[in-house]
């Protein structure tokens, strides 16, 4: 079992708890092909659209291979995806992932080929090419095989390069938007406070919960991106909400430093049943000219109920450690202590925001 309590709210960055408007990447996709394979690539009759990007690349080349039979096995589709970093330009690096589309069984050693990598615009903004630096293994036999990791997904550092800047002039903004990443209206108050006390005077302004506004030119602050720069290591408190997350499947249990629990009652015990089967064959008698050998059941049934630890008292206004030690008193599973805060926050007495992941 995994239990963790977020600590009590520390000072943190502008920079860390918001996106400057603007200031943002962008995704890239392309599709291409993987080659130099170990005779893992995908089985072209079962993949057909690696056979027709393979024919199509190999025309480009100036080599005609329409009519002919060749089924190689060291060739691999894949997607090819990456994210144009903001203030990208042409000529700069970026890393890629590539992950197989078809039935191959690794990319172990395989090369890129030349492919490019589009926007949702529709534009290409990268090119990628290089070796692949896939994580896994797989090994197979006639009878077995092994597989460690995830050996068809990749990548390759640095393995694009910029061809298009995206179209975005910083210097020209009058006005620029902070967006919490976390919207609180204490939060995004205490960023105006702290800022305006900063520069001495109003240079941010809350819109909403998520926004803040800067006025560049009543900073007086030579350009916009110095403002940034002078804002963005600001300090701040970030208020957060009382919050209960709990993970089903690892049993992970992270409850938020405002967690609170009104005066509630618990009780927690197991219902045990245990059904045994134990058939008696049944002989017919001596000399009996008609008789037969029959199986008769015999099905013995033990229900079986565990007090647990009778009910447990908890008071008003219950603080975190409070709480985790109350709960870990019960002795509980971890799916048995998720159950409880399900029937607390259902009672009404858990007041926090509960997620179940």
């Amino acid at each position: 079992m995994s239990f963790a309590s977020q600590g009590f709210a520390a000072e943190a960055r502008i920079k860390d708890l918001v996106e400057f408007d603007g200031v943002r990447g962008n995704e890239l996709v392309g599709y291409g092909l993987v080659v130099g394979l170990n005779g893992t690539g995908d089985g072209l009759r079962n993949s057909p659209f690696t056979e027709e990007a393979l024919v199509n690349l190999l025309e480009r080349l100036g080599i005609n291979v329409t009519g002919e039979q060749f089924r190689p096995k060291n060739v691999a589709a894949v997607l090819v995806t990456a994210t144009l970093p903001p203030f990208a330009r042409a000529g700069g690096q970026i890393d890629v992932t590539v992950s197989a589309i078809g039935d191959s069984k690794s990319l172990l050693g395989g090369t890129l080929i030349m492919t490019p990598l589009n926007a949702a615009d529709g534009n290409v903004y990268a090119v990628a090419q290089g070796s692949i630096i896939a994580g896994g293994a797989s090994v197979s036999g006639d009878a077995a095989s092994v597989t460690k990791g995830v050996p068809t997904a990749g990548v390759i550092p640095s393995g694009a390069r910029v061809e298009r800047e995206v179209e975005f002039t910083l210097n020209d903004m009058k006005t620029i938007r902070l967006a919490l990443r976390n919207p609180d209206f204490t939060t995004a108050d205490r960023i105006e406070t702290s800022i305006n006390r900063a520069f001495g005077k109003p240079v941010a302004r809350m819109l909403d919960s998520g926004t803040v506004s800067l006025d560049v030119k009543a900073s007086g602050v030579r350009s916009p991106a110095h403002l940034i720069s002078a804002l963005e290591n600001i300090e701040i408190t970030p208020a957060q909400k009382a919050r209960v997350v709990v993970d089903q499947r690892s049993g992970t249990i992270v409850l938020g430093s405002d967690v609170r629990i009104s005066r509630v009652a618990i009780s927690q015990g197991n219902l045990t049943l245990r059904v045994k089967e134990e058939p008696i064959v049944v002989e017919p008698n001596p000399f009996s000219q008609n008789g037969d050998t029959v199986v008769v059941p015999r099905t013995t049934v033990d229900l079986q109920t565990d007090p647990g630890k009778g009910l447990a008292m908890v008071d008003d206004a219950v603080s975190l450690p409070e709480v985790i030690e109350g709960l870990n008193a019960l002795g509980v599973s971890p799916q048995d202590m998720i159950d409880i805060l399900k029937a607390i926050k259902a009672a009404g007495a858990l007041h926090a925001e509960f997620v179940v992941q």
